[in-house]
């Protein structure tokens, strides 16, 4: 670890009476009670002090509650392969202008000098690091900073198959990987697009070439994803993992409550129903995770307690943006632009006087943010399951998109709600779709003149009852000898919610969370569920269930929008229309606190294809 020259350190102690000296031992004004201690005196005390200590660290990476910051994080590029619900809207967000984004030599030079002031790891993140061309070239030229023993990178893992082999040539030796589902269909939910393997080659990539522990990073939330803690810790038995499992964490703007948050006694307590043997490791100096195993499994869980058990108190994290921005806290406002110095042509000296009274501003705890919070959360009723697994707009400087990625990456470290709230550009209207491709084809559920439906088949209408027998008995259609055929159809409600509580769902400021999020996943819960609702359905193995919700500011609505797809013998009529009506009365549940003057109503079904009686399309 590189130690910078005495004289130079001293005379920094010595500017900085508000601070930390480099040792974390407090520097202190004297009391006005008590006789000024001679400046020969005091620079004689420091150097006695330093002498004791043969390896002091930089004084400009000390802040003053003694912390010493010997890990820098450093954004590559603000750029995603992912669209993440909780992240960006489908489109994307405006992107810095390239010109305004640091280049690879200003990246190298101020990691150049991070390392020369003791900084011993460096971690890549983004955006997703690993869409940056020169990536791996990145990673050599850190590799040959004399002082820097870890270069890690913190992934979403979808091109991590392809570029880990040249990465640990290069000097790569960390990985943290990102995967908050083992539920290929919850995947592609979540992210907008598909690519759920690819992240699990990658992770079996990385157990190949020697990466142990490789860390998988979870970001809990309840309601989304609480339901797979067992099956995630399944996999450290037959697996070196650390599987990370993230308590959802604050940011500005992104509507934090405590509902959303999984504490770790919470998930604690449910691995330990299943596994009462699990054993806590030792905790490393300076770590952000609190660490298990089970007896006689090759991999670890780790939980990240951002909230209920912050870590503040042994933070040693620096963090570089993209554009350049120096960030003494992830949940922090205050940046310092180091990029706009280094073009300036700052010396060294003084970018490091910039970096140190950037470092000795920081605050006690998280920013200052949440310092009253106090034990954990309480819990919500909000649940969901899936069905069993296996078990970044702007602000000055800096896109919001990139800060929600940040804090969702750098764990995978994060941060916002299920569906986070965006505006379309200028449109007044917040879409949600657990496919996001929202087309044209949702503007038919607009309000308007009800056109006449329209059939095709031999058999497009009937004048028998299916599910009435000779004698006008209740029975379940026998569909043995019908042919599999592929069908599909689409539903629509409306819920006219009010003002009030349109205003409410709109801002996404309902006290019991994000009321869309949670009715898109009851609608596609329900669909899954239809045979155990309606008696004499027959259950239907779906391949595809989509729930769409529109905004209607005109009529202080929500138009709900279920389609679903299966190949098979029977329709899948009642799935859409169930699916719809669930997510009907989940809004009506979430909003009901505001307002009982709720209408539900318009259910209906928009369109079928498939099956012997020929398709039905709504006009």
């Amino acid at each position: 670890m590189a130690v910078q020259p005495m004289s130079r350190r001293i005379c920094w102690l010595l500017r900085s009476s508000a601070r930390g000296c480099s040792s974390g031992v407090p520097v202190t004004q004297p009391s006005p009670r008590e006789p000024v201690r001679p400046a020969t005196e005091e620079l004689s005390r420091r150097r006695q002090f330093l002498r004791e200590h043969t390896a002091p660290f930089s004084a400009f990476l000390t802040d003053s509650f003694g912390r010493h910051h010997s890990y820098l994080r450093i954004s590559v590029t603000e750029k995603c392969n992912l669209r993440c619900q909780y992240c960006m809207p489908e489109e994307g967000v405006p992107l810095t202008p390239k010109a305004d984004l640091l280049t690879t030599e200003e990246i190298l030079t101020l990691a150049r000098l991070f390392v020369k002031e003791g900084v011993d790891k460096i971690r890549l993140t983004g955006g997703e690091p690993l869409i940056r061309r020169d990536v791996v070239d990145i990673v050599a030229q850190l590799h040959q900073l004399e002082g820097l023993k870890t270069i890690g990178i913190t992934t979403n893992g979808i091109n991590l198959a392809r570029l880990l082999p040249p990465l640990q040539k290069a000097g790569l030796s960390a990985l943290n990987i990102s995967l908050d589902t083992l539920v290929p269909a919850k995947f592609e939910f979540i992210v907008r697009r598909k690519g759920f393997h690819k992240v699990m080659e990658g992770i079996h990539k990385a157990i190949e070439l020697g990466y142990s522990p490789v860390k998988v990073n979870c970001v809990v939330m309840r309601g989304l994803n609480e339901d797979e803690l067992l099956s995630f810790v399944a996999l450290t038995e037959g697996l070196p993992l650390d599987v990370r499992f993230i308590e959802y964490m604050p940011f500005d703007g992104n509507k934090w409550n405590f509902k959303k948050m999984v504490s770790y006694k919470e998930m604690l307590d449910t691995i330990r129903q299943q596994w009462p043997e699990l054993e806590k490791l030792p905790e490393e100096k300076s770590s952000t995770a609190k660490t298990f195993r089970i007896p006689g499994f090759q991999g670890q869980i780790s939980f990240i307690t951002s909230m209920s058990e912050h870590f503040c108190g042994t933070c040693n994290r620096l963090r570089v943006t993209a554009d350049g921005n120096l960030k003494v806290c992830l949940f922090g406002n205050s940046e310092v632009s180091l990029r706009d110095h280094l073009r300036a042509g700052a010396s060294e000296e003084e970018l490091l006087t910039i970096i140190g009274a950037a470092v000795g501003r920081k605050k006690r705890q998280h920013a200052g943010f949440f310092s009253m919070f106090q034990g954990s959360p309480p819990a919500s009723p909000v649940t969901s399951s899936w069905g069993p697994g296996p078990a970044q707009g702007r602000r000055p400087r800096m896109l919001l998109s990139h800060l929600i990625a940040t804090l969702w990456t750098e764990h995978r470290a994060p941060q916002a709600p299920l569906a986070w709230q965006w505006l379309g550009a200028g449109s007044p209207v917040r879409l949600y779709g657990s496919q996001a491709d929202l087309d044209t084809t949702s503007m038919c559920l607009s309000p308007g003149t009800q056109a006449p439906a329209t059939t095709s088949g031999p058999w497009a209408t009937s004048d028998q009852l299916t599910h009435v027998d000779s004698e006008g008995r209740a029975a379940m259609v026998d569909v043995g000898r019908k042919p599999d055929t592929d069908r599909e159809a689409v539903a629509s409600a409306v819920v006219l919610l009010g003002p009030v509580a349109f205003e409410l769902v709109q801002q996404n400021q309902l006290k019991k969370g994000d009321a869309l999020g949670v009715a898109q996943l009851a609608g596609v819960q329900a669909a899954k569920l239809t045979s155990q609702l309606i008696p004499l359905c027959h259950h239907v193995s779906l391949s595809h269930v989509q729930v769409q919700l529109r905004l209607d500011p005109s009529r202080h609505a929500v138009v709900i929008r279920g389609s679903c797809r299966a190949r098979g013998p029977t329709g899948v009529e009642m799935e859409a229309l169930t699916s719809t009506a669930m997510a009907a009365l989940t809004l009506y549940d979430m909003c009901k606190a505001v307002s009982r003057d709720i209408e539900i109503g318009e259910i209906r079904l928009v369109s079928k294809t498939g099956g012997q009686r020929g398709d039905f399309h709504r006009a």
